[in-house]
């Protein structure tokens, strides 16, 4: 059988694209994370996730360095845990959290409330009761009835809730282009168009026992350039126009997350932190000098741009097997985890790469890198040319799963979700354990 047309590309080396800084490739062919052997950590189990934590480190203080005058939290829902709370915050963050599990973690990682944001269509009394109990900085309304929900806790615990309001502007942005359509029906934050979101900042306003902080956006996610935020400004920044005619202030504008990174060597580079920063920054100034209005503090919530370059998977190798398709033969390489550690190739048609763990001088064909679940859609890597001879028991590194793997791992199949290993120059540390089998089992009740 004949290979297809060699359309797919190998993965860049390492210190290329989409690997972190800290991985090298040795001169006898086998890879290094910050001078760790990868065969060496896969003694500890497969699937792994492994976490360059210097270089998540240096990410988290180049877009704290660039936003001199303004505010970064760190997005938690891309990666958290209380160890990853306490480098984001070194590094001069807050963290934003989406649930009651994000705010006790970031809590049991001693970050102190006033550091901590809380987002989330749908909150609980019980997650806003902890946020104000713990002098929250910052809670992101998203809907009408959250006013009175907040008022009434806040009363109760005779407080002022800090209070930002998320609105819909309709802009959407990803990649490089972005549309400015009405983008309403989604369950995320309130309409410009309509109304809602001036009717609920004057209710805040009005509440003694709510403080208004400012206006909150969010455009979209794997953003590459300004552009889309651009757009997003003006939006923002004139309804902070009305606002101000109203007799309100809007001393802070939230411009979100969603800034995009490498996840192949054909993935285009996102512009440097300080550029997009300053791309941003710039619309900001320029719609608030056409509506007239001081301009605001402002503030971003970077997560999968920080988390996702700096973490990968490891794997290892069991079945192989070649398969006829309309253009010829694709390898398919079977591994030890799938779509339980990585959803988003599931959820989103996400693309990967991926490296082989040894030198090769086989020929590169077409290979699709599956998991071991039972689904047909369970890939990991859809696209890349790897050596003819990967076979079992080979080790295959999976680039920047850093972002939403560990955080959207799930047990299908009754899996155990891998564990989450801290990797540097000075040892490595357990940021997630693994699981076990007394873990997954003791979930039921008649054992």
């Amino acid at each position: 059988m004949a290979f297809a047309p060699l359309a797919y590309v190998p993965a860049p080396e390492p210190g290329n694209g989409p690997w972190p800084t800290n991985l090298r490739r040795e001169s006898d062919g086998t890879v290094t994370l910050a001078g760790h052997h990868l065969d060496e950590l896969a003694q500890l189990g497969t699937p792994l996730y492994l976490v360059d934590q210097d270089d998540m480190i240096d990410r988290a203080r180049a877009w704290t360095e660039a936003m001199a005058g303004g505010d970064v939290y760190y997005a938690g829902k891309s990666f958290l845990t209380p160890a990853v709370a306490r480098w984001m915050v070194e590094a001069g963050l807050g963290i934003d959290t989406a649930s009651e599990g994000e705010l006790r973690s970031a809590l049991a990682g001693g970050v102190r409330g006033e550091k901590i944001g809380l987002h989330g269509n749908s909150k609980s009394d019980e997650t806003l009761r902890l946020a104000l109990t713990n002098n929250i900085g910052r809670i992101v309304v998203d809907s009408p009835g959250e006013v009175d929900q907040i008022a009434r806790i806040a009363a109760d615990l005779d407080v002022v809730a800090p209070c930002f309001v998320r609105v819909t502007t309709g802009v959407h942005a990803g990649g490089h282009e972005f549309i400015a359509t009405a983008h309403e029906d989604q369950k995320f934050g309130l309409s410009l168009a309509t109304g809602a979101a001036r009717d609920v900042v004057r209710a805040i306003a009005k509440n003694e026992h709510l403080s208004f902080l400012g206006l909150h956006s969010h455009i979209g996610s794997q953003i590459l350039d300004p552009s889309g935020f651009a757009a997003a400004a003006d939006a923002v920044i004139a309804f902070a126009g009305e606002l101000h005619e109203d007799g309100i202030a809007v001393p802070e504008v939230d411009l979100g997350g969603g800034y995009g990174i490498q996840y192949t060597g054909e993935d285009p580079a996102p512009v440097s932190e300080a550029d997009m920063i300053a791309g941003i920054r710039q619309a900001l100034e320029e719609a608030c000098e056409k509506a007239g209005i001081p301009v605001p503090r402002m503030s971003i919530e970077p997560g999968r741009s920080i988390s996702g370059p700096a973490g990968m998977t490891l794997y290892r190798v069991g079945a192989t097997k070649d398969v006829m398709t309309d253009d010829g033969v694709r390898r398919y390489v079977s591994v030890d985890g799938g779509m339980s550690d990585n959803a988003r190739p599931a959820l989103y048609g996400a693309d990967y790469t991926a490296l082989l763990n040894r030198d090769s001088d086989a020929e590169l064909v077409p290979t699709r890198v599956v998991g071991m679940h039972c689904e047909s859609g369970d890939i990991v890597v859809k696209d890349v040319a790897l050596p003819r001879d990967v076979t079992a028991g080979d080790l295959l590194l999976v680039a920047a799963t850093g972002a939403y793997g560990r955080s959207m791992a799930s047990n299908y199949n009754t899996v155990r979700r891998p564990g989450v290993l801290a990797v540097s120059d000075r040892g490595t540390a357990w940021l997630v354990r693994p699981e076990t089998w007394e873990d997954v089992l003791g979930l039921f009740p008649d054992l």
